[in-house]
Parts: structure tokens; sequence; C-alpha cells
């Protein structure tokens, strides 16, 4: 059976286990102009020596106005591609493979962090006007605008141009953010997407702009650069976004050039019912890996060694992502190799720990 540390190759690259930390937004009051800091240094970095085979970032602006608050970083001019890189080459150096998030947040975006209070930030505190497929508001912010036929050719150049950025800057990995209730994946859902055109309406249409930013990164991304997409499975909401439809958009992903589905789920209505409890989000892996043929990720409360392996060993996902456990415990992956009896010569101990530990 597969475990959780055997190596995974995904085009040209091979990330030495299949512990990945997941996208974690941070909301660093330092991070000034979407720069990422010395913070972002620190909390990649040390998931990096802790072990995980693949170190995400946080959620990456393709545009000023695609940040989820003002804290948030982004990848859209020089200066912040140049900090990024510093990140990337200690993740390197630590042996972990680097992968960013790149997003926009759509009607979601100008919120304030979720400790500074609740709502859109006003324009005299610093934000902006946010855009969607519609001009429909998630419950308790402001309405959005709905984006032009032009906009939102505009915002698959964005993400094009993100990619490359990405690419110069060191990234092994992209991954694309369809989940949560931002903007690619309120395009997907009809409870925020009322558009009448071509980008509204009907499967075909809804899932366009997805396909189109997937094939506009894919055109901007090295063809031995694997890229990924996050989505959310369903809404959790009647009248929503669906499981059936997720499998369904991930099969046509895969032809268009996806490597891997990182399965989510919810996030995009404030009505949503979810039933909570550990690994309740794996089923939505398993449905997409064996309904659409494509390698996903499994994430949602994943905490313990033995249920991580046993997802692999029931054929659920080919990798598992970590956010809570791995805020909690940086070395998680460590004490993984410890309780599953993975030699410590087998496990991803940094060389100054196994060097320098013992006098």
């Amino acid at each position: 059976m597969t475990s959780l540390f055997d190596p995974i190759t995904l085009r040209g690259l091979t990330v030495r286990n299949r512990i990945w930390l997941a996208p974690m937004c941070q909301y660093a009051v330092e991070a000034r102009d979407g720069v990422p800091t010395d913070w972002h240094l620190v909390h990649l970095g040390a998931r990096a020596t802790g072990g995980f085979g693949l170190v995400i970032t946080e959620a990456n602006a393709v545009s000023s106005e695609g940040r989820i608050s003002p804290q948030d970083v982004g990848i859209w001019n020089d200066e912040q591609q140049a900090a990024w890189s510093r990140i990337v080459g200690f993740l390197h150096a630590q042996g972990a493979a680097a992968g960013t998030q790149l997003a926009h947040a759509g009607r979601k975006a100008s919120t304030f962090s979720p400790w500074r209070g609740e709502g859109t930030v006003p324009a005299a505190e610093g934000g902006w006007d946010a855009v969607g497929p519609s001009a429909a508001a998630f419950q308790g912010y402001a309405e959005p605008q709905a984006l032009s036929a032009e906009e939102i050719r505009g915002v698959v150049d964005d993400f094009a141009a993100a990619a490359r950025r990405a690419d110069a800057a060191g990234f092994d990995v992209v991954e694309l953010h369809g989940a949560h209730g931002y903007l690619l994946h309120q395009f997907l859902s009809p409870l925020a997407n009322h558009r009448t055109d071509t980008y509204g309406g009907s499967f075909e249409n809804r899932t366009r702009l997805i396909v189109e930013v997937v094939d506009a990164v894919r055109s901007a991304w090295p063809a031995d650069k694997p890229l990924l997409v996050r989505l959310s499975a369903t809404d959790w909401v009647e009248g929503g976004w669906t499981v059936e439809e997720s499998c369904e958009l991930s099969a046509v992903l895969k032809e268009h050039g996806v490597d891997l589905v990182d399965v989510s789920s919810g996030g995009l209505d404030a009505r949503q019912e979810i039933t909570v409890g550990p690994g309740y989000q794996v089923p939505f892996s398993h449905d997409v890996r064996a309904k659409a043929g494509v390698a996903t990720g499994a994430v949602g409360l994943i905490t313990d060694p033995a249920q991580a392996q046993q997802i692999l060993d029931d054929g659920d996902a080919d990798v598992v992502l970590f956010a809570r456990a791995a805020l909690r415990e940086p070395a998680w992956p460590l004490r993984a190799a410890h309780e599953l009896g993975i030699p410590a010569t087998d496990a991803p101990y940094p060389v100054n720990y196994t060097r320098g530990a013992w006098r």
C-alpha cells in the first residue's frame, strides 16, 4: 500500500512525501501592499523543517482588488515576486517543494480580517469596491459590481501573469483557488452567478471562466511543473454547486492540464449546513478521484497519522493536506513518522537535526 512517506511525482516534480501543507490565510498586519514578510518566512519555513512534502502559501492575490483583506499577500508586482523568491529558496533548502495558491476573492474581497471586524472594509479604512459574476452580495457584505466580459478577460490575464511571476520566484507548484466562495467558485455556483450571457446559466457556461483560467495559466506555467485546482465539492445549500458537478468539472480540468484536484467544500453561502466530523470531506475526494480519474488531495479535520494513512490505503486520495493540525504542530510529519514506525533515516528530518542533535 502507498505510504504517507512515499514520494509522489507530478509531471517533472517529485515531492518527498504525501503530507502537504494546505493554504491558510495569515492576515499578517506586517503584509503591506501584498508583500510577504518575515512572518511568512518563519510560518512556512517551520513547516518545511517540520517535514511537509509540499508547502503551499496562503491565497496569493493575482491583483490588488483580488485580495480578501488589506492584510493579504499577492504576486502582481516585482517587489512581491522578490520577497516570495527569498521564501521559496528557504523552503527548497529544507527539502520541501514550494507551492502557491493563486486567487481572486471576487465578492468576498475588501473584507475585514477575522479578528478585526466583520463585513466590508470601507474606503476610508483602506477598502475598495469588490466585483463578482453578478451584483449579488455575500451575506453581510457590500454588493459587488458585476464583471463585464472585458473585465473577465482581464481577470484571466491576471491569473496568467501571476503564474509567470510564480515561476520566476521559483515556485514548483501553482494551485488555482476555485473554492470557499471566492471568484472562480462564485462563477460555478448558481447561488452567486445570475448571469445570462456565456458565463452564466448552464454548467458549460458557469464553468467557462475556470476553464479559461486553467488554459491561460497552463500556457504561462512551465509544462514540466504541476498545476492544481482547489474546488469546493458542494455548497452545502440546496440549489447550489454539487458533488456531481465537481466530478464532471474535474474530468474537464484534467483534460485541460490539471494534475491534481484539492477537494474541499463550502464557503459560498452563509446558509450552508455542514455536517462536521473527522475526515468529513474525504468522501468528496474519493468521489472526484473515482469518477473523474484525476489525482486528488483530501482535507478537513484530518489530525491523526493512522487516520491519514487510512485515507491512502482506502484509495480516497493521493495526498493528504493539513491545516489546523499543522498550525498546532509544525513538525506533524515527524511525529507521524515516529508513530507509523518509519525509520528515522527515512523520515524527513532536517540534516541539522540528524547530525547536530546528539552532541
